[in-house]
């Protein structure tokens, strides 16, 4: 169904939008809204939206110290502690989630690690796989309750243009037969993408709806682990630190997030990949870097990719 469904729908914003344009006028005073990664870059201006339209935000941090620093001027939001690639840390917040809230209505998996060299955690999984995709699917099948609890519930799990990097390497999750720190990180953003279609098909039932969400090239601390020549030889910025104009400022960058989370124009919908402030086509050209892979929206693989990452994880919050 997700990739029937993959045509725009007109929404009236783009790619210059920003999170305070999409979310003009919308009203979310007594809404949770749970936002990972929400201390830096996109994230933070994720959460001045959220915060700012009346929502009560809890920002999920590894560093918690520098996330309350960093959010110590938005009013309506608290910090927590969490380190996605430790499912000991994700099911300690879980817990206290479920205790503290009884219903919430927003999740925003927006934290991720990018193109980091190979490294190994829990039981050996690979970082990006293990941060970016099962940090997240364990956390939301933990407060999965609550999300049911709520009256239209809604969670965007932050893919990326990476995906067009590599499928799912179903025979090598764990990349063990060669590592490629790009390849890795395309997997996981395949992985979230993939995520958001079957949460999307059996929340559905609950009312609460998924969406993936590739916010556009924003130059933020999800860089950290590339060097300055490789960012110039990629060209997002010149010897002189001129940065492509193709990037979004992190306003802009936060504004699928939000609108996705948020908009009216959704109602109904869900099960699928968004970009630039709307639903996007699919797109099979390997040469063209848009729009989303036939396989990051495959219902089938979606299935298959929940159905393992309950395994790895032993947490399914539909019990299969």
């Amino acid at each position: 169904m997700s990739v029937e469904q993959q045509h725009p729908i007109g929404s009236g914003f783009g790619a210059g939008s920003t999170a305070a344009e999409v979310i003009d006028g919308i009203n979310l005073s007594g809404k949770v809204a749970v936002v990972t990664g929400g201390y830096s870059g996109l994230g933070l201006e994720t959460v001045r939206a959220l915060a700012g339209a009346g929502a009560d935000v809890v920002v999920p941090a590894r560093r918690p110290e520098v996330a309350r620093e960093e959010l110590a001027d938005i009013e309506g939001v608290e910090v927590r502690e969490l380190d996605l690639s430790d499912q000991e840390s994700v099911a300690l917040l879980s817990d206290a989630l479920l205790d503290d809230f009884a219903a919430i209505d927003i999740v925003i998996a927006a934290a991720a690690v990018m193109a980091s060299p190979e490294t190994r955690v829990g039981p050996g999984w690979e970082l990006q796989f293990a941060t970016n995709h099962l940090g997240h699917f364990a956390l939301i099948n933990r407060i999965y309750p609550a999300l049911a609890a709520s009256t239209g519930a809604r969670v965007i799990s932050y893919t990326s243009t990476g995906h067009h990097r590599s499928d799912i390497h179903w025979d090598d999750l764990e990349l063990r037969n060669g590592y490629d720190k790009w390849q890795a990180y395309g997997q996981s953003k395949t992985a979230t993408s993939l995520f958001a279609v079957e949460l999307d098909r059996l929340g559905q039932a609950d009312g609460v709806r998924s969406f993936a969400v590739h916010p556009g090239g924003i130059l933020t601390p999800l860089q950290r682990h590339l060097t300055r020549e490789e960012q110039i030889a990629m060209g997002w910025f010149d010897e002189d630190g001129t940065v492509n104009p193709v990037f979004k400022t992190p306003e802009q960058g936060a504004a699928t997030g939000v609108w996705a989370a948020t908009s009216p124009q959704l109602d109904g919908r869900g099960g699928v990949y968004c970009e630039d402030c709307d639903i996007a086509e699919v797109n099979e050209d390997p040469t063209v870097r848009r729009g989303v892979c036939p396989y990051a929206v495959d219902p089938a693989s979606a299935r298959r990719l929940w159905v393992i990452s309950a395994t790895l994880t032993g947490v399914d919050a539909f019990g299969r």
